[in-house]
């Protein structure tokens, strides 16, 4: 795949900080990184907008917004503020997508929190909008709905998606979280344009936490071609991020994780 494309999602090397992580992203010639929102806040937030420029690397998204379902008004109303926090962050840095995990029930049913995720989206849009950023959706893999998101798959993220009628909202496309669906190319091609992020990894069953137990790039069940050509296929031309969480490649020497990642995003066609 296109060099000239690629990002390093930031997570793939956690263990790094900011700094380490655009210097690799410099030594290596990757011309774009996403950002998680910690990592944003060890380095700060207008001396990463700073770097990032310095370096000459372009932000693909930040992660994460989301989380808006929760028991009380008020800490739903928190959930909103941070999400302008986060809006306010990315169009500091240059990010044109905030990724969106929606959040868990929260101890409401699926069916209401889903109507919070909806509002929480509705409250922050004119924010979004007047920042130029775009909430960008992202489902999750259905064994995650308990603790992570209630948005599960990418049928369900274009439904919410459309319900906006704005170029502002949008989805996001991981291929972890959606290569199971058999509609999924379908899916793809109904997003269309709303598809604001391309996210690599593979997909081997998790022995340990399904978040961040993600298969290195070759390794898993992915028809990662089939993915890549749906995403170009809906006129997705914006950078594809390698994400691969994984607590063993924290645990280990980053350096080999980032060269491999990067040697099997190349043998991609």
């Amino acid at each position: 795949m296109d060099r000239a494309r690629l990002s390093l999602n930031q997570y793939t090397v956690k263990p790094w900080t900011l700094r380490e992580a655009m210097d690799a992203c410099v030594r290596h010639g990757i011309p774009a990184i996403a950002p998680w929102r910690d990592k944003l806040a060890e380095h700060g937030v207008e001396a990463a907008a700073r770097d990032l420029r310095a370096a000459g690397l372009r932000v693909s998204s930040l992660c994460r917004g989301g989380f808006f379902p929760a028991p009380t008004a008020s800490e739903r109303r928190a959930r909103v503020d941070d999400n302008l926090r986060a809006i306010d962050e990315a169009a500091t840095i240059g990010a044109p997508v905030l990724v969106l995990v929606c959040g868990p029930a929260a101890g409401a049913s699926l069916a209401e929190a889903r109507a919070m995720v909806h509002d929480g989206i509705e409250a922050v849009l004119p924010h979004a909008r007047a920042s130029n950023v775009r909430l960008a959706i992202e489902p999750l893999h259905p064994m995650m709905i308990a603790e992570r998101s209630v948005v599960a798959s990418l049928g369900e993220a274009n439904d919410l998606c459309e319900s906006f009628a704005s170029p502002h909202v949008a989805v996001i496309a991981d291929v972890y979280h959606i290569f199971w669906d058999y509609r999924v190319e379908a899916e793809i091609a109904r997003a269309g344009t709303s598809v604001a992020g391309f996210h690599l990894s593979d997909w081997r069953t998790p022995t340990g936490d399904v978040t961040a137990d993600r298969a290195m790039i070759g390794d898993g069940i992915i028809d990662l071609t089939a993915l890549a050509r749906a995403v170009a296929g809906a006129g997705f031309t914006g950078d594809i991020e390698i994400e691969i969480l994984n607590t063993r490649c924290w645990a280990g020497d980053q350096e080999t994780t980032l060269r491999t990642a990067l040697e099997r995003y190349e043998g991609l066609k």
